[in-house]
């Protein structure tokens, strides 16, 4: 199928991109610049240069294809909403169109949105896909986007919203970040980490977005999560012996906490436990079900890309 994807440099999309490229699928990727356009290359996209903030600039190149991944959030601006709203319009205007390609197209498009987990707010008991929202205020604009993808489906598009739990593996992201606290001596925790965090591995989360595109049933919100509903404290302590020296840690009140961060306290020291039956499904099995129990081979997937980057 024919795919355009944002975010295909990013720490989602990018996992996303090798995923569709690996199940056969023709990618366009929206990208800045011509340095990143010549990294999505690399990995087997069609780059088009532009900018989610400016539609016009990949409007034309969202026409006659299948599938419509959006992964992407600008938030160098501060208006990240208000962009990412423009970008939903323009993929849905597109999916609507009638196509006008020479080849076969399949039965129906489908549009996929990353949304997250932070949307259900706290919830100590498990969440699944039928739960009600109830977002912290990082995330309280999200679920209006949900609304008008899901609402968007016809016989012929599905539409479909994931939200995942915070990612890990590889380089960036939060747990990336508490391997690099570690390995500098100290570990800064929002309130008593006795909080759960949902979790899943950058490589299954992409999983399960070829999964989605390639599913012709597919089409409504699904979670994406490893269910191993481990605890901040959990993942600190588990990574403590493969550092070279024992970290401290530190646990931040949440008022200091916001007083620093400002809202993204809040999601790290939400209680939340998310359930994904809609993901699992469709057959889709995690491969790794727990940050602690694997954080040796996690720390180092971590050093070798940050290794590499340096190197880049």
């Amino acid at each position: 199928m024919r795919i355009f994807l944002t975010g295909a440099t990013g720490y989602v999309g990018g996992a996303v991109l090798d995923a569709l490229v690996r199940a056969g699928h023709d990618v366009t990727a929206l990208v800045r610049d011509k340095g990143k356009a010549r990294l999505v290359a690399r990995r087997g996209a069609h780059p088009v240069v532009g900018n989610l903030a400016e539609p016009e600039s990949y409007k034309s190149s969202a026409e006659a294809q299948d599938g419509y991944v959006h992964t992407a959030l600008d938030r160098s601006s501060g208006r990240a909403p208000g962009i990412e709203m423009t970008a939903l319009e323009v993929m849905v205007a597109a999916a609507k169109r009638p196509r006008t390609a020479a080849s076969i197209p399949p039965a129906s498009r489908f549009i996929i949105y990353t949304s997250g987990a932070w949307v259900l707010g706290q919830s100590p008991d498990p969440a699944d896909e039928q739960a009600l929202v109830n977002p912290i205020a990082l995330t309280a604009w999200r679920p209006a986007h949900e609304q008008f993808v899901l609402a968007a489906a016809t016989e012929h598009l599905r539409t479909i919203v994931v939200r995942p739990g915070v990612v890990y593996g590889g380089g960036t992201g939060i747990v990336a970040d508490l391997f690099k606290s570690a390995s500098n001596g100290l570990v800064r925790v929002v309130g008593d980490g006795n909080n759960h965090w949902p979790l899943v591995y950058d490589r299954d989360l992409a999983d399960l977005y070829s999964r989605l595109a390639a599913s012709p049933v597919a089409s409504g919100i699904y979670h994406a999560n490893d269910e191993g509903d481990e605890r901040v404290n959990d993942i600190v302590e588990a990574i403590k012996p493969y550092v070279s020296v024992r970290p401290d840690v530190r646990y931040v009140p949440i008022d200091e906490a916001r007083s620093k961060m400002g809202p993204f306290a809040e999601a790290m020291a939400l209680d939340l436990v998310v359930r994904s039956p809609r993901a699992r499904a469709l057959g889709w099995a995690p491969t790794l079900h727990s940050v602690a129990g694997n954080a040796a081979r996690l720390l180092e997937e971590w050093r070798n890309a940050n290794a590499q980057e340096q190197t880049a």
